[in-house]
């Protein structure tokens, strides 16, 4: 028999998803193979043209409280996500100050509308720690997205469910 506290507990969770659910919005442009939901109005959309159009995002004004890069690799097909991310730590990422890889939650399977893989590294920028979060997310044996999250350090933890639920949702068209 539930305790009037454990039922509390049930009715509090359920509620907080429900408003999370109301306050999502798709993110989709005619320019672009995907779909995304933002898990609330604060996140802006930034637009970046180089060769190609390019959609970047923003929590807020501040990149600290919660960026989103997004990049399309097309790759051989015994490419995996994990041999995506040694390249990218090689080239990228060990080149940022105070690099440190998260080893106990990198390298996890994930699962949303695509599968894939996640890391988690942290590093030093403008004498902030940021951490961050890539997941590796495979649409087909050629093709992946790469959906690379940062935010400083302090903030982090409490977008952490922002980022999963934004990568979780993240589907072709």
């Amino acid at each position: 028999m539930l305790t009037m506290r454990t039922e509390l507990l049930i009715l509090m969770v359920l509620a907080s998803g429900i408003m999370v659910m109301a306050q999502t919005q798709t993110f989709t442009r005619d320019d672009v193979e995907y779909k995304l939901d933002l898990p609330s109005s604060q996140w802006q959309v930034i637009p970046r043209v180089d060769v190609h159009n390019h959609y970047e995002f923003v929590n807020g004004n501040d990149p600290a409280n919660g960026y989103l890069r997004l990049r399309k690799i097309v790759v051989d097909s015994d490419t995996t996500g994990e041999k995506l991310f040694g390249r990218d730590e090689k080239w990228e990422l060990q080149r940022l100050p105070g690099y440190v890889l998260c080893s106990e939650c990198s390298g996890v399977s994930f699962k949303g509308e695509l599968a894939g893989v996640v890391f988690a590294y942290e590093y030093v920028s403008a004498g902030r720690v940021i951490s961050g979060k890539i997941y590796y997310l495979q649409v087909d044996k050629h093709t992946f997205y790469v959906l690379n999250f940062t935010a400083s350090t302090e903030k982090f933890a409490s977008l952490s469910n922002q980022f999963d639920v934004m990568a979780r949702s993240f589907r072709m068209k």
